[in-house]
C-alpha cells in the first residue's frame, strides 16, 4: 500500500492548512500474523488493534481462510490535533487438505485474533496396535 506524502496545493491561501489524508477510510492494511504448529493443528495469531466482535469477518470459501477488520472512527470528541487514523485490516491464507475446515474455531480478545485450525483425522498420526498371537 503506498502512501501519499506529499501535500495538495491550496488554492485559498487565506486557508487554514489542513494535515492531509494519508489514508483512505476503505484503504486496507496487512496485519501482522505469527503461525505456528502443534501437534494436532495450527495456531494464527492476528493483531487487530482496534477491532471488535462487530467489526470482524471470517470466513472459509473455497481453501481460503479470509480475515477482514474494520475499525469504526470515534467522532464524539473535539480534536485539537489528530494524526492517528484508525486502519481496515484484510488477510487471507490459503488452506490445504490438511485442516479440518469445519472445526475452525477463533477467539478475539483485546485486538488479538486467536484461530485454531485444526489437522483433518485422517491426517493425524495415530498408534497402530499390534497384537500377539
Amino acid at each position: 500500500m503506498a502512501e501519499k506524502t506529499i501535500p495538495e496545493t491550496q488554492k485559498n491561501e487565506d486557508a487554514v492548512v489542513k494535515r492531509e489524508i494519508t489514508r483512505h477510510p476503505q484503504a486496507y492494511i496487512t496485519p501482522l500474523t505469527d503461525i505456528y504448529e502443534e501437534e494436532n493443528g495450527l495456531h494464527v495469531v492476528v493483531d487487530l488493534p482496534g477491532v471488535d466482535r462487530e467489526g470482524l469477518k471470517l470466513k472459509v470459501e473455497k481453501n481460503i481462510l479470509t480475515i477482514e477488520g474494520h475499525v469504526e472512527a470515534k467522532s464524539d470528541r473535539n480534536y485539537l490535533l489528530r494524526e492517528f487514523e484508525p486502519s481496515n485490516y484484510f488477510r487471507q491464507f490459503e488452506l490445504t487438505d490438511s485442516v479440518d475446515q469445519e472445526n475452525i474455531s477463533a477467539e478475539l480478545k483485546n485486538g488479538v485474533l486467536n484461530l485454531y485450525l485444526p489437522k483433518a483425522e485422517e491426517l493425524k498420526p495415530r498408534a497402530i496396535e499390534v497384537k500377539i498371537s
